[in-house]
């Protein structure tokens, strides 16, 4: 199956799974034509099926909850229960369970495609060593949210570089088209129970937003309250396209089990209500591009942070640090280098493919 057959054949089952926007769908199958890194980032249902035959040899690697679609940029920020400005994976909408070497290779791959693409300035050597290294630091020392203070004041100035300026992100939402009044009577319930208090007056919107979930129905509630701007936003959750690829009849999505099981901040402004994400937008809760980073940037260090919070993912699952290391020790120093190289190349061929016949259509 060539990458555009399974495109077709994924976006048809996941439109029998959740509501899809015809024209969103149009939109990430463009980005996906714009560099590898992008179409990595939109494609995992394509990474779910080229993975096992690339990297075999990783497959009998032990098993946790893994995030499935991580990369780079799958890292954000949000407030903790106390105010505190939190670090760490942002999205878990392809939870499964995978073997750990899975996270680590895509996270790997990704950071290659960006170096390829001038993204990140590192080698790609010292990426994949950063990230192992940060990762098998975590698993011994039983891991450790990102808390933005006293222990992660360099991460905290990098976070909080983007949010000096915090209009253009309100000015966004406000340019946003008004939701079809027919849509989703049970998300609109609950985004106008999940804003700060009752009555007030609420603007739906709708949002497109994401790579691989861009497609996917996104129900924004805005409203003034207090002197400023608040918001809320639903998202349908579907099983991750790894069950798709693997034919698996077992169906569930897992994002509530990886939030509630990780060595995470909680975010309380996030939850699962039956097929529905509910989250806090705002700009000091979202995704961090890597644009959006100072040029002085320490790299090496933040990959290395990526590899440690990626360990407090798989840290959810029991008992598996003790396994998961004992893998790690009978494997070469840099072992991650191999495989992750092998999946840049897959997903570049992939990528020039879609990119020609992209161009013909």
């Amino acid at each position: 199956m060539n990458v555009c057959e399974a495109t077709r054949r994924y976006e048809a089952w996941l439109a029998r799974t959740v509501p899809l926007v015809p024209a969103d769908l149009r939109l990430k199958h463009r980005l996906m034509a714009a560099d590898p890194f992008s179409f990595l980032r939109a494609t995992f249902y394509r990474w779910a099926q080229l993975w096992p035959e690339v990297c075999p040899e990783l497959s009998r690697a032990p098993a946790v909850l893994a995030v499935g679609d991580l990369h780079i940029e799958n890292f954000g920020t949000w407030r903790d229960a106390e105010g505190r400005l939190i670090w760490g994976v942002n999205d878990f909408d392809e939870t499964v369970t995978l073997p750990y070497t899975q996270d680590l290779v895509r996270l790997a791959t990704s950071a290659l495609l960006a170096i390829e693409e001038a993204r990140i300035s590192i080698s790609a050597r010292r990426a994949c060593a950063a990230i192992l290294e940060g990762y098998t630091d975590s698993l011994r020392r039983g891991g450790g949210a990102a808390v933005l203070a006293e222990r992660y004041r360099w991460l905290r100035d990098l976070a909080v570089a983007r949010l000096k300026d915090q209009r253009p992100f309100w000015n966004r939402l406000r340019a946003l088209s008004d939701a079809p009044a027919h849509w989703h009577p049970d998300a609109r319930r609950l985004l106008q129970g999940a804003l700060p208090v009752k009555g007030l007056a609420v603007r739906f919107v709708q949002r497109q937003a994401g790579a691989g979930s861009l497609g996917r129905v996104r129900l924004v509630a805005l409203a003034e309250w207090r002197g400023g701007m608040v918001a809320r936003e639903a998202k349908p959750l579907a099983p991750s396209a790894w069950l798709w690829a693997q034919g698996s009849r077992l169906l569930a999505p897992r994002y509530r089990a990886i939030i509630r099981c990780a060595v995470r901040v909680p975010d309380p402004f996030l939850g699962v209500h039956g097929k529905w994400l509910i989250r806090r937008l705002a700009p000091d809760g979202s995704r961090i591009e890597l644009a959006s980073l100072p040029r002085n940037r320490d790299e090496d260090r933040l990959l290395w942070t990526m590899g440690w919070e990626t360990a407090n993912m798989h840290l959810g699952s029991p008992d598996k640090a003790r396994p998961i290391l004992a893998d790690l020790a009978e494997r070469k120093n840099n072992w991650l280098a191999g495989p992750a190289a092998r999946m840049a190349q897959a997903v570049e061929r992939d990528w020039r493919k879609w990119r020609r016949l992209s161009r013909r259509g």
